[in-house]
C-alpha cells in the first residue's frame, strides 16, 4: 500500500512542478497567438523547457506505476496532483482558497488511502 502512495506523491509532486513551471511561463509571454513572434517566445522560455522535463520525468514514472500496480488502484492515485496544486497555488500564486475546498481535499486524500488498501 505505501509504495504506490510515495510512487504517486513523487508523481503528483513531478505533475504539479510542471504545471508551476507551465503557469510561470505563460505569465512572461505575450497574448496567446497563433504567431511566429508567440511560438519563438516559448521555444526561448527557460520555464517552458523546466514544465516539460517536469511532465517527461512524471510521465516516465507513471509509466511504471501502470505498469507495477492495478490500474483501478493507480489511476485514482493521480488526484493527488490536485491536493498538491491547491497547495502550489498558495505558495507559487498567493492564491487564497476556502474552506470548502480544503473540506474537498480532505476527502480526495481520504479516498487515495482508501484505494490504496
Amino acid at each position: 500500500m505505501w509504495k504506490i502512495i510515495l510512487y504517486s506523491l513523487v508523481q503528483s509532486a513531478l505533475l504539479v512542478g510542471g504545471q508551476v513551471f507551465l503557469k510561470f511561463a505563460l505569465m512572461r509571454m505575450p497574448a496567446f497567438a497563433w504567431t511566429r513572434e508567440f511560438w519563438l517566445s516559448l521555444l526561448s522560455n527557460w520555464q517552458f523547457a523546466a514544465c516539460g522535463l517536469f511532465f517527461g520525468a512524471a510521465s516516465l514514472l507513471w509509466m511504471y506505476i501502470v505498469k507495477t500496480f492495478p490500474f483501478s488502484m493507480a489511476y485514482p492515485m493521480v488526484s493527488l496532483s490536485y491536493v498538491m496544486g491547491m497547495v502550489a497555488a498558495i505558495m507559487f500564486f498567493h492564491e487564497e482558497v476556502s474552506m470548502t475546498r480544503w473540506i474537498g481535499v480532505a476527502f480526495i486524500v481520504l479516498g487515495c488511502f482508501l484505494i490504496a488498501k
